[in-house]
């Protein structure tokens, strides 16, 4: 079983024919909303990859509530740790560039009002060789509390990076499993500008100090990874992207499924790499999301 224990956003997107500098107003040349939120998308990756999954989190009580969570309903996702607070719900206000890069505001909302006592309920049902997931788009004691209460029970525990805070070093070394970016794993290696045999060096260095499987995911390039002192890579697919957009979250949603389903590493990145190759040729966050035979078929 997979416990994502995270956000729950709407996604309010604008498209426009490049990203604004700042202080630039550019014209927008479409408008969309869509269900997000790191912890969601997710969850939605790890469900639609075929695995059970509970989603532990916060909404408001607004008319962005029921549409957050429609997706993950339809799915098939059990909501029984999805909590309803009184405010908003979170917002993500994201702009997408002509060549698929993107800018996101995040507004946190119902997300902040997630708390340690949240994560003692969405542990609690776990046992051992469960595989918990979590993020930063809730409180930082909350997940720092989750990471420590499935360590206490044997849980698995897959920490993606993002957004990067201030407490992401610290915190990294709780998981068992850590997803970051280029940009994020800098930050957890205490390094800026890394070049290949850098990344390489920093990711068996941080290996030998905590025994971590660590993966480091690098757009187009593909992922890089360590685990058992060994270095690993996989690639995705070559494609032109319309919208980058959850392409991470639907990595690491992925990665887990395919680790509870019981997949060897080489073959779980490889598959992840590759669904979220195929979440950027489609616009949002869980409508690009794709389905396991479509990853499979590619594959």
């Amino acid at each position: 079983m997979i416990t994502v224990f995270g956000s729950i956003n709407m996604d309010l997107i604008a498209t426009t024919e490049r990203l604004p500098k700042p202080g630039e107003t550019v014209a927008g040349n479409g408008f969309a909303t869509a269900a997000g939120g790191k912890g969601a998308n997710q969850a939605l990756a790890a469900r639609r990859a075929g695995r059970y999954v509970h989603m532990a989190g916060a909404v408001g009580k607004d008319s962005f509530a029921a549409d957050a969570l429609a997706l993950l309903d339809d799915a098939g996702t059990d909501l029984s740790l999805v909590k309803h607070v009184d405010g908003p719900t979170g917002t993500a206000l994201i702009l997408v560039g002509g060549d698929g890069e993107n800018m996101i505001a995040v507004v946190p909302g119902a997300n902040g009002l997630v708390t340690p006592n949240d994560a003692e309920t969405a542990i609690g049902g776990m046992t051992e060789g469960d595989i918990l997931m979590l993020q930063f788009e809730v409180p930082a004691d909350a997940v720092e509390r989750a990471l420590s209460a499935a360590r206490a029970k044997g849980v698995t525990s897959i920490l993606n990076l993002a957004p990067l805070i201030p407490d992401a070093p610290r915190l990294g070394r709780l998981a068992d499993i850590v997803i970051a970016n280029e940009t994020e794993f800098e930050r957890l290696a205490g390094q800026d500008g890394m070049d290949t045999p850098a990344r390489e060096a920093a990711l068996t260095r941080l290996h030998a100090e905590t025994g971590q499987t660590l993966i480091v995911t690098l757009g187009g390039d593909g992922v890089i990874a360590i685990r058992d002192g060994a270095i690993s890579r996989a690639q995705g697919l070559k494609i032109e992207p319309v919208d980058t957009v959850g392409a991470g979250d639907t990595f690491c949603g992925y990665f887990a499924a395919s680790l509870d389903e019981g997949l060897d590493f080489a073959s779980a990145l490889r598959r992840a790499a590759v669904a979220g190759s195929l979440a950027c040729l489609k616009s949002g966050a869980q409508p690009s999301i794709p389905r396991g035979e479509d990853v499979v078929a590619r594959i």
